[in-house]
C-alpha cells in the first residue's frame, strides 16, 4: 500500500491560509511603502506560511505511518543493535603505535591511495582491514653458499627492513602481509649466492676486496624495488668445514708474521744506519781531540789532578811511578787522623834513603807552573 507523506491541503484551508497572511501583512505593513515591495512581502510570508503548514502535515503524517508501524521499527533497530554489537571488531578497527592499515573494499577493491594511521577507524562489516608493522624490524636467517671450489659456507645474517609507508597499499596489493618470506629472504639469498658463488672460500671469509659488501648492497637494492626498504643486511658470522678454517687462519698468521719480519728488517737496518752515523761522529770527534793533545798540555792537566789528589784528606799515600818525561806522584789520604780544624795531622815522615822530593810534592808543584796551552807561558 503506497502512502504520501506529503500533505494535500483542502482549497478552503488554503483560502484561509492566504486571508491570514493578507491580513498579517496589512497590520505590519507601515504607511507609504511601495506596491512592488508590498507584493514581494505579501509572497514571502504566503510561502512561509505555506511551508509550515506542509511541515505541520508531514509530522501528522509520519506520526499516522508510523503507528501501527512501531513494533516493526522497534524490532529492526535492536537487530542492528545486535549486528553491530556482534562485528564491532570488523566495523571499528583500532590501529596501534607504529602500525598502519589498508582497507579492502569489497565493491572497489584495495585502496592504494590512501594509508590508515594510528587511531580509531569505522569500516563497513563486508570489508576488511590489514594491520602492517611499519617500524623498523630484524630478521634472523641462516644462508648456504658455495664458493667456486665446491666448499660450504654458511652466512649467519641479519636483516633490518621496515615496509615503506606512503606504498603500502601498493605492497598489499601485489605482494601481501608475507613479504617477509615472498620478497626479503628470497631476493638476499639470490644475490648473496650469485654474488658470492664465483668467489674463493678463502675470499669470502676474507671479504676480500669488499666482496661481501658489494653483495649486500646489490640485494639491498633488489629488495627495495618490492616496496621494502632494506637499512641494512649484517653478517653475524661465516662457519667453514674445520679442516679450511684452520688452513685459512693459519695462512693469515703467517702472512702477519712475515709482514712482522720485513718490518723488524726494517726497523734493525734503520739502527743500523743510525750507528753508522754515530761511530761516524765520534771518529770525527777523536779525530779533532787527537789533532788538538800535546804533551805539554797533557803534562799540565797531570800536574793539575796531582795538586786536587795532594788535598784530599781521605786516604794514604801512594807513590806512583809515570814513565814519560815527568814522572807525577798521587796522593791518596785513607783514614788519617785530623786536627781540631778538620785537617790531616802531620807526622814526621820516616826517615829514608829515596831522594827528596819522592815522599812529597816537590817544591815546584803548585808553584810557579803555568798553563802550557798559553803561549806566554813558554
Amino acid at each position: 500500500m503506497a502512502v504520501s507523506l506529503t500533505p494535500a491541503l483542502s482549497q478552503g484551508e488554503r483560502r484561509s491560509k492566504e486571508r491570514a497572511a493578507r491580513d498579517f501583512h496589512g497590520n505590519a505593513m507601515p504607511a507609504g511603502m511601495s506596491s512592488d515591495a508590498e507584493a514581494r512581502d505579501n509572497e514571502r510570508v504566503s510561502d512561509e506560511v505555506v511551508d509550515e503548514a506542509i511541515d505541520a502535515g508531514w509530522r501528522r503524517r509520519l506520526r499516522r505511518w508510523l503507528a501501527p508501524r512501531m513494533p516493526f521499527v522497534s524490532i529492526a533497530l535492536q537487530l542492528l543493535l545486535l549486528a553491530v554489537i556482534l562485528f564491532a571488531d570488523r566495523i571499528f578497527i583500532r590501529i596501534q603505535a607504529g602500525e598502519a592499515g589498508v582497507h579492502w573494499n569489497r565493491f572497489t577493491g584495495t585502496q592504494v591511495a590512501k594509508v590508515y594511521g594510528e587511531g580509531l577507524h569505522v569500516i563497513s562489516p563486508l570489508d576488511q582491514m590489514t594491520r602492517y608493522e611499519v617500524r623498523k624490524q630484524v630478521a634472523l636467517h641462516r644462508l648456504d653458499v658455495l664458493s667456486n671450489e665446491g666448499l660450504t659456507l654458511t652466512l649467519d645474517l641479519a636483516i633490518r627492513y621496515q615496509p615503506e609507508y606512503d606504498l603500502l597499499g601498493m605492497l598489499h596489493e601485489r605482494v601481501g602481509p608475507e613479504y617477509l618470506t615472498r620478497v626479503v629472504v628470497p631476493q638476499t639469498e639470490s644475490v648473496l649466492r650469485k654474488a658470492l658463488g664465483n668467489a674463493t672460500a678463502e675470499a669470502i671469509y676474507t671479504n676480500e676486496g669488499g666482496l661481501l659488501t658489494r653483495a649486500m648492497l646489490a640485494a639491498m637494492a633488489e629488495i627495495g624495488r618490492n616496496f621494502v626498504a632494506v637499512e641494512d643486511i649484517i653478517i653475524r658470522s661465516i662457519e667453514l668445514p674445520e679442516s679450511i678454517r684452520i688452513a685459512i687462519e693459519d695462512k693469515i698468521t703467517q702472512q702477519q708474521l712475515l709482514q712482522s719480519y720485513v718490518f723488524r728488517q726494517g726497523t734493525a737496518e734503520r739502527e743500523a744506519e743510525r750507528k753508522r752515523i754515530e761511530a761516524g761522529g765520534v771518529a770525527d770527534y777523536q779525530r779533532i781531540v787527537d789533532e788538538s793533545l800535546s804533551d805539554a798540555l797533557l803534562d799540565y792537566q797531570g800536574i793539575r789532578a796531582t795538586q786536587e789528589l795532594a788535598a784530599s784528606g781521605n786516604g794514604k799515600t801512594v807513590v806512583i811511578g809515570a814513565g814519560g818525561d815527568l814522572a807525577l806522584p798521587i796522593f791518596m789520604h785513607d783514614g788519617s787522623p785530623t786536627d781540631a780544624a778538620g785537617s790531616p795531622a802531620r807526622h814526621p815522615a820516616p826517615e829514608s834513603d829515596a831522594p827528596p822530593g819522592v815522599d812529597g810534592v816537590p817544591s815546584a808543584v803548585g808553584e810557579g807552573l803555568s798553563d802550557p796551552s798559553d803561549p806566554t807561558a813558554r
